[in-house]
């Protein structure tokens, strides 16, 4: 056991063993180690539709520790026990790297960000689940993205990353559009735009529109194959694991979960689209115009309900934030914060009301 020391108060912290445990074994091992006088902690989560980012911060907010998994955790995967599984084994680590013993996760107010948690349901599940927290609120992933990027302030933020959706504060209002997943929603997301390369892809090489160097480059991907990509799409494990690891992407099928293709495995195309748009491909050109018509429609929906502040969060909204500054004008807006700190500023805020 090793020795920490905050603010003159001497902890323990658990054995490196503690990690290997499962996620029963943690919470048991939390329930029955004496917690300690520590001052006040704070545990935010970024729960994303390709990673879950985890922030452990004191009184005053200031980061003691991060974890970044590279694992989804929408609430929709697996009834929510991914998200569960990957959060719950992440705590010692967290509080390990921080130099604090885990026990003081029991004194810990702790909130939550997740993506899949649109439906009130799929939140109140989660949040009934064995945590070893003082108090813990679990919210859509827009709503801490909303509190970090205006750090509590009236504004509006859309997270444009694997999956989208717009939330803010108007007047004290809250406004939300959005956010309704791969099926039905999520028009302005990484996995609908690779979704989109997939489906223009096929079309030029059936001849129906010109073939690019980009669609030769995603067909390529898929053996020229047609078939082989709609057997990706489906249910069929070795198709989605043969395509994604063609033409030496690095990339890999998912794991843990349903075997056929997710949104994060769409959303790992989009990469080439900015490629080949360095190189001026006419579809890539396209698939931009795509992306910005459907950011158009969100900032318009804002706009003309008062917002007067716009964030872009998440991996593409940032990356097209330079146009879309371009096109708007000062009504977009850097992130002042990200999710992870909003994250703590809500569980904080809910501390302060306790």
């Amino acid at each position: 056991m090793h020795g920490y020391c905050l603010r003159g108060k001497v902890k323990k912290t658990f054995p490196t063993a503690f990690l290997a445990l499962s996620s029963r074994t943690i919470w048991s091992l939390i329930q029955v180690h004496g917690a300690q006088d520590l001052e006040q902690l704070f545990l935010g989560v970024d729960g994303g539709g390709t990673k879950c980012r985890m922030r452990l911060a004191d009184e005053n907010l200031a980061t003691l520790a991060e974890v970044v998994v590279d694992s989804p955790v929408n609430l929709q995967l697996r009834n929510g026990d991914a998200a569960y599984d990957t959060v719950l084994q992440s705590i010692p680590r967290l509080f390990e790297r921080a130099g604090i013993d885990v026990a003081e996760a029991r004194n810990t107010y702790a909130c939550f960000g997740m993506a899949g948690a649109r439906l009130q349901s799929a939140r109140l599940a989660f949040g009934a689940r064995d945590f070893p927290f003082a108090s813990l609120e679990v919210l859509d992933d827009v709503d801490i993205a909303r509190a970090g990027a205006h750090e509590g302030e009236d504004g509006a933020v859309l997270i444009i990353g694997t999956g989208s959706a717009g939330f803010g504060m108007v007047d004290g209002k809250k406004l939300q559009v959005g956010g309704w997943g791969f099926l039905i929603g999520d028009t302005m997301s990484g996995a609908i735009l690779g979704r989109e390369l997939l489906r223009r892809s096929v079309a030029a090489h059936e001849g129906m529109s010109p073939a690019t160097a980009l669609s030769k480059a995603v067909m390529k991907r898929f053996d020229n194959d047609p078939g082989k990509m709609m057997a990706w799409s489906f249910d069929n494990p070795d198709a989605l694991a043969d395509a994604l690891r063609n033409e030496g992407a690095g990339l890999e099928p998912a794991h843990g979960f349903s075997r056929h293709a997710r949104p994060t495995d769409y959303g790992r195309f989009v990469p080439m689209i900015f490629e080949y748009l360095e190189q001026g491909d006419a579809l890539a050109k396209e698939l931009l115009e795509f992306e910005l018509d459907a950011i158009d429609t969100y900032v318009n929906w804002f706009a003309v309900r008062g917002a007067k502040a716009l964030a872009l969060v998440g991996g593409l909204g940032q990356r097209l934030h330079p146009l879309i500054k371009k096109r708007y004008g000062d009504i977009i807006v850097q992130p002042k914060a990200g999710p992870l700190h909003g994250a703590l500023i809500l569980a904080r805020l809910a501390f302060n009301n306790a």
